[in-house]
């Protein structure tokens, strides 16, 4: 359960983060509202939120983070940017998620 807990935690703190440098991305390069700028803070700052809630040191959960990340930004490609990844971009998200699960679930000595 803790496994699928964290997972959820990741994958939702990683939909915050892209979205809060996706938006100033909207007003930078396509010219949208400066207003947009309201929820990317917002939404960044749910993103530092979310990551305070894992119980595991702040750097192992920074670094195992990484790897969902590229999992999430890969979907994002696909489902926002209309993007169909590539054979690669599958294998090397699948790579990332691998190396977290690794960080986060590997067994430890207290």
């Amino acid at each position: 359960m803790f496994e699928l807990k964290t997972l959820f935690l990741f994958l939702i703190t990683a939909v915050a983060e892209i979205l809060g440098c996706y938006l100033p991305y909207l007003w930078l390069k396509e010219g949208k509202s400066v207003w947009l700028l309201v929820p990317a803070a917002t939404s960044l700052a749910l993103f530092a939120w979310l990551l305070s809630l894992h119980p595991a040191a702040a750097g192992r959960v920074y670094a195992a983070y990484g790897g969902v990340y590229i999992f999430v930004a890969i979907v994002w490609l696909w489902l926002v940017d209309g993007i169909k990844p590539t054979t690669w971009d599958v294998v090397g998200s699948m790579v990332a998620l691998v190396g977290m699960a690794i960080i986060m679930f590997a067994p430890r000595h207290a």
